[in-house]
């Protein structure tokens, strides 16, 4: 048998990976019902449609989708979904020793070892609100999910005074102006009204400290309690309070469209 020349395999071996393998891998499809959806038209790699099968692609740099939406790369860091408590603080440690994000996900009956992954919070709720918090150790993503340059909207549900009639909801959607520049919900809507006070649900690409509270407190709504219930296509659901989850891979590569300027 003659010698194997260094090197030559690597050299001939083509570069990424067959993309009905990646589809597979992504949990979408068997190998073969990839192929079928290939076949069909569903699957573009960067904006066009694949036809031919064999396609070579790198699912980390390539943008994969069927059907319109995003495939996630793999996994090579942690996307995690917590509803944090009220009295709990968005930090992972407290020189007050108040209770903290970190408490909450061992609480949640996460182990130790989740913390070691050098996990960070992407936003903040204050103290007293409770509500969606997202963990990641991607740091780039972090990044990119809190500047306000992409304006990803936060949904909140807000338990207020009063009740909240038809010409404050028309002030509110006109827009209004705060100390520190205008605040215009981009979704609003009053969800119930029982007992002196109001359920509205606020749609706002703000981050400004205490903007809910500030807004509803300057038309004369002072809030009770407050949750963040969605941050872009992500909501906590059936999440209960102090619990954690994963996202989804629809939900990553919907945040993934939000925040990718560069595809």
């Amino acid at each position: 048998m003659s010698p194997r020349k260094q090197g030559g395999s690597a050299a001939e071996e083509p570069e990424g990976q067959r993309l009905q393998k990646v589809l597979a891998q992504a949990g979408l499809a068997s190998r073969r019902a990839s192929e079928i959806m290939i076949d069909q038209g569903r699957v573009e790699v960067n904006g066009r449609v694949v036809s031919e099968q064999g396609r070579r692609v790198d699912p980390e740099r390539d943008v994969i989708r069927v059907d319109g939406s995003r495939i996630p790369p793999p996994r090579r860091h942690r996307y995690i979904v917590l509803n944090k408590p009220r009295g709990v603080v968005s930090t992972l440690h407290d020189p007050e020793g108040r209770p903290t994000i970190a408490d909450a996900v061992v609480e949640s009956g996460a182990s130790h070892a989740l913390l070691k992954e050098r996990l960070f919070h992407v936003g903040r709720l204050d103290t007293e609100t409770e509500g969606l918090i997202i963990l990641t150790n991607d740091g780039d993503f972090g990044h990119k999910l809190s500047h306000p340059s992409f304006e990803i909207d936060k949904t909140y549900l807000a338990e207020v005074e009063g009740i909240v009639n038809s010409v404050t909801m028309q002030r509110l959607r006109d827009g209004i102006t705060l100390d520190d520049g205008p605040v215009r919900p981009r979704g609003l809507k009053v969800v119930s009204t029982v007992g002196g006070k109001s359920l509205v649900r606020l749609t706002l690409h703000e981050g400004r400290n205490h903007i809910v509270r500030r807004t509803m407190e300057h038309v004369g709504h002072p809030v009770r309690q407050l949750s963040r219930i969605g941050i872009g296509p992500v909501r906590l659901g059936t999440l209960k309070v102090g619990q954690i989850r994963d996202l989804t891979s629809e939900e990553l590569g919907a945040l993934l469209d939000l925040v990718d300027d560069g595809s």
